[in-house]
C-alpha cells in the first residue's frame, strides 16, 4: 500500500506500507491477523517475520482449544518477534469470534464505548501542521499529535504557540520526541513551551530513565511508548506524577493479551491508556478500536489517524472517524472484509 506522501518512521523514509496477512480457515469460518513490522521501529523485517510465522504454524495444532488463556499459554511459551505475536492472536482472536457469532471477547475488560475518540496526526512544514489541524478541527478533532524532531526544535515551539493560540483549550494537543532529545535539549524545549499548551510529550529522552528529572525541571508530563517493550522494567520504577499516559502499539509491545494488562495497569495508575497504530492496515484498526473501546469508562483519543496517510487499504470499507470519532464496532465488523485482490500468497500451510 501506497503512502499519500512519504513518512519520516526515526529517519528512515518509506513510500509504502508493506505486511504480511494470516488467513486461518475453520470449516466455513475465515478470519485474519496483520503482521506487519515498520521498518526503523521494529527489530525484524518482514522476511524474518514471514519465517517466524512458517516456523511457528505447527503449534497451532497444540491448541487444545481457541480461548483466551489457551492462546496466551501457547503464545507465552513461543519466542516471536511481536509483530508476528499480534497477527497471529489478532487472527486468532477473530476465529473465535466468527465460531462464536458474536464480537471479540476480552477478559477483565470495560463495557464497550459506542464511540472512542480519535487524535488527529499532524505532519509536515508548519503550515502544513496549521492547515491540517484547522480542516480537522473543523471535522470534528480535538485532540492533536505533532512530531517533534531533534534538530527542528525551534520550528516546533513556533508551530506549538501557533496551535494554542488558535485552539487553546477546546483541543488537546500531544508531542513525541521518539526518544530522540538528550536531557538538556528537552528541559529547554520544554520550558519554551506556552503553560497549559500540551497535554504530554511522548519519550521525550534518549533515557527515559530520566523522566522523573524532566519533569521535575518542566513541569510536562510524559508518555512512555518504546520503553515499554525495550525497557518494560521501567514502568515499575518511575512514580506515576511525571506521567500522562501509556502508549500501546500491540504489533511492537507483542500481542493482544499484553497491551491490555498495560491498558488496565494504565487504568489502575490514573494514566490514559493510548492505543496507537504503526501505520498498519484497517484489518488491525478495526482490532486496535475496539480494544480501546473496552480499555476504560472514558477510552482516550486513540493513535488510530494513520488510515488517513494510506492512498489505499486492505478492506473493502477502510477506517475512518469522520468526526474525530470512530464506531469501534463498526470499525471491527468493517476490518474482517478483506478485498481478495490485495492479497498475493506467500504460503499456505494444512493443519
Amino acid at each position: 500500500m501506497d503512502f499519500t506522501a512519504p513518512v519520516n518512521v526515526r529517519g528512515v523514509l518509506l513510500a509504502k506500507r508493506e505486511g504480511l496477512l494470516l488467513r486461518l480457515k475453520c470449516g466455513p469460518q475465515l478470519a485474519f491477523g496483520e503482521i506487519a513490522p515498520l521498518p526503523g521501529l521494529h527489530a525484524e523485517s518482514l522476511d524474518e517475520a514471514l519465517q517466524a510465522l512458517t516456523e511457528f504454524i505447527p503449534e497451532l495444532s497444540r491448541l487444545d482449544r481457541n480461548a483466551p488463556d489457551e492462546r496466551r499459554r501457547l503464545l507465552d511459551k513461543a519466542t516471536l518477534p511481536p509483530s508476528v505475536t499480534t497477527g497471529i492472536e489478532m487472527a486468532l482472536v477473530n476465529l473465535e469470534a466468527a465460531e462464536c457469532g458474536g464480537f471479540p471477547v476480552f477478559p477483565d475488560a470495560f463495557p464497550p464505548a459506542s464511540k472512542i475518540p480519535v487524535n488527529a496526526l499532524l505532519a509536515g512544514d508548519p503550515q502544513a501542521v496549521l492547515d491540517r489541524a484547522a480542516k480537522r478541527y473543523a471535522e470534528g478533532f480535538r485532540a492533536f499529535k505533532l512530531k517533534v524532531r531533534k534538530g527542528q526544535l525551534d520550528e516546533a515551539v513556533a508551530c506549538i504557540r501557533a496551535l494554542h493560540e488558535t485552539f487553546g483549550e477546546k483541543a488537546e494537543l500531544r508531542l513525541d520526541a521518539n526518544q530522540s532529545l538528550d536531557f538538556d535539549e528537552a528541559v529547554g524545549f520544554g520550558k519554551a513551551l506556552p503553560h497549559g499548551s500540551i497535554s504530554y510529550i511522548e519519550e521525550p529522552l534518549t533515557d527515559a530513565a530520566l523522566i522523573p528529572e524532566f519533569h521535575a525541571a518542566t513541569g510536562l508530563p510524559s508518555a512512555l511508548d518504546e520503553s515499554l517493550w525495550q525497557r518494560p522494567e521501567l514502568l515499575g520504577e518511575i512514580d506515576p506524577t511525571p506521567l500522562g499516559a501509556l502508549v500501546l502499539k500491540p504489533n511492537c509491545i507483542g500481542g493482544i493479551a499484553k497491551s491490555l494488562d498495560l491498558a488496565s495497569k494504565a487504568h489502575r495508575m490514573g494514566l490514559q491508556a493510548v492505543f496507537s497504530s504503526a501505520f498498519e492496515s484497517s484489518v488491525s484498526l478495526g482490532m486496535y478500536a475496539l480494544m480501546a473501546a473496552v480499555s476504560s469508562p472514558t477510552p482516550a483519543a486513540s493513535g488510530l489517524d494513520t488510515a488517513s496517510f494510506l492512498a489505499d487499504d486492505l478492506t473493502e470499507t477502510p477506517f475512518a472517524a469522520p468526526d474525530g470519532f470512530a464506531d469501534p464496532a463498526a470499525a471491527w465488523r468493517d476490518s474482517l472484509r478483506v478485498r481478495p485482490e490485495m492479497i498475493e500468497i506467500a504460503e499456505s500451510w494444512t493443519l
